[in-house]
């Protein structure tokens, strides 16, 4: 009965904020949202203080003044963001548009040209929900997959949030690996975050911050199975609010050493463009995500 009084809240709640921050001019819903992100920094001593963790870790050169400005940062992007998604339950695709720049389409344009698809590698950097509709706006078929969320009416509302501007979605199960290589297939691109250490689906240990960060390795099993290319992708936000998706050429395939060999090869150099716009714009990724929880097994063990 908890249960499902939480989950109805939390329903009514996104509705509502959905409903109430579409309608608010956006200058407005970001000032707002930055309030709400500086709070809920101050509130949570939790997250506050993994994410300073994690910067220790990723840039223990910097003073430690210089950190705690990129976790208040941090706290005051993602309130922002909060906002923008807000605002996308009711933008138009010419909004869309004006909101975000987008250079390197021609990358992903070439790559379908060949006909098997394209593996496009993102990770949750900026806003990666304005992301997937910058390129459905641009004319681009995006296939994306997506945990389903418990709660139905929850997940339905969520769902419609993300396909209205024409992005396909594969809730993740055990049939989305088939899924995405019929969207490949289909001569779509295929968009996937593979910044996370989730420990139920297959991964490998790639080097993040010169740490062993496990990875998931989907993107680059795909792409070697489909022959098609990697391409990395990334959001930011500017500093007048408006946002800058750049699409860069796609990673080099490997083609020596076993199928896992060139599987982890693939992974780590797109976990490497990851690092490098994370070190570019350090205070819009998900420092809160315990990126480096799984750990290596002792090496000589089986």
């Amino acid at each position: 009965m908890t249960h499902r009084f939480a989950s109805h809240a939390l329903y009514l709640g996104l509705l509502g904020f959905l409903e109430v921050g579409s309608r608010v001019p956006p200058r407005l819903t970001r000032s707002l949202g930055r309030g709400l992100g500086q709070a809920a920094f101050r509130l949570s001593s939790k997250y506050r203080n993994r994410i300073r963790a994690h910067l220790e870790i990723a840039f223990p050169e910097l003073d430690p003044s210089d950190r705690d400005a990129i976790t208040a940062d941090s706290a005051r992007h993602f309130g922002t963001m909060l906002a923008e998604i807000a605002w996308l339950w009711r933008a138009s695709p010419q909004d869309v548009e004006s909101m975000c720049a987008i250079d390197g389409a021609e990358h992903l344009v070439t790559a379908l040209e060949q006909g098997r698809g394209a593996m496009m590698i993102t990770a949750h950097c900026g806003n990666w929900e304005l992301l997937s509709a910058r390129i459905s706006v641009a004319g681009i078929p995006l296939s994306a997959p997506v945990r389903q969320m418990d709660e139905p009416r929850l997940d339905r509302l969520v769902t419609s949030m993300r396909t209205r501007f024409g992005t396909e979605i594969c809730p993740r199960g055990p049939d989305v690996g088939r899924r995405l290589i019929r969207a490949l297939h289909n001569n779509r691109v295929v968009g996937l975050l593979i910044d996370q250490d989730i420990g139920d689906i297959p991964g490998v240990f790639v080097p993040f911050f010169g740490r062993p960060a496990w990875t998931p390795t989907g993107a680059a099993m795909l792409a070697l199975r489909r022959r098609c290319p990697v391409i990395p992708a990334f959001i930011h936000r500017c500093p007048d609010g408006t946002h800058r998706l750049e699409i860069q050429p796609p990673l080099p395939t490997p083609t020596a050493g076993s199928p896992e060999l060139q599987i982890k090869e693939l992974t780590a150099a797109a976990t490497w463009s990851i690092e490098q716009q994370v070190r570019a714009h350090p205070e819009q990724w998900v420092w809160t995500h315990r990126r480096w929880r799984t750990v290596p097994p002792p090496t000589g063990s089986k």
